[in-house]
């Protein structure tokens, strides 16, 4: 059994090195949300509808997480940009 959980995991990363950050990230943030949502869901008697909602909940994190990120690296690129062009004040 441990071999299988292993492979999967294995397979899972291996499948993430082609995707973009975004994809990255939105991925992350579904998976996560989704077994949050069925631990949540199972405490609550629905383990399916909890990972649904979780999933979903997930991405939309997953997906805002990005934007933040992206701003902010265009923020710090504004910035260096400015800083380094001369007669700027």
């Amino acid at each position: 059994m441990r071999k299988f959980v292993f492979a999967g995991a294995l397979v899972a990363v291996a499948a993430c090195s082609n995707m973009s950050q975004t994809e990255q990230r939105a991925a992350g943030g579904t998976v996560i949300g989704a077994g949050g949502g069925a631990a949540i869901g199972a405490i609550a008697g629905n383990a399916g509808m909890g990972a649904a909602i979780g999933a979903g909940v997930g991405l939309v994190g997953g997906l805002v997480y990005d934007k933040v990120e992206k701003d902010k690296k265009k923020a710090y690129e504004s910035g260096y940009s400015d800083g380094q062009s001369p007669g700027k004040k």
